[in-house]
């Protein structure tokens, strides 16, 4: 690459204009999310190992539906159980 390459203000506009549109791309995948989740999306979720997410449906803390094999959470369901059992500061 030659050192004595310039940036102009173009360069520097096209540039933000690029991000500006990745960004929107991001945005718009996060807000079409899934309603229902499987069990490896919750424990990313939430962060917990397969044991955790097993005691929380054991302890009817998490709702959940089973169809075949395959268990599937509501993500509004998991939410509402985090806001519910949200400490005070």
């Amino acid at each position: 690459m030659d050192k004595n390459n310039l940036v102009t203000v173009q360069d520097l506009q096209n540039m933000k204009d690029e991000i500006i549109s990745e960004l929107a791309l991001i945005k718009g995948k996060t807000i079409t999310q899934k309603e229902w989740l499987r069990s490896a999306e919750v424990m990313e979720m939430l962060s917990i190992s397969t044991g955790t997410l097993q005691n929380l449906r054991i302890n009817d803390e998490i709702p959940y539906t089973r169809i075949g094999g395959t268990l599937y959470y509501e993500r509004k369901a998991i939410l509402k159980v985090l806001n519910d059992n949200k400490k005070a500061a």
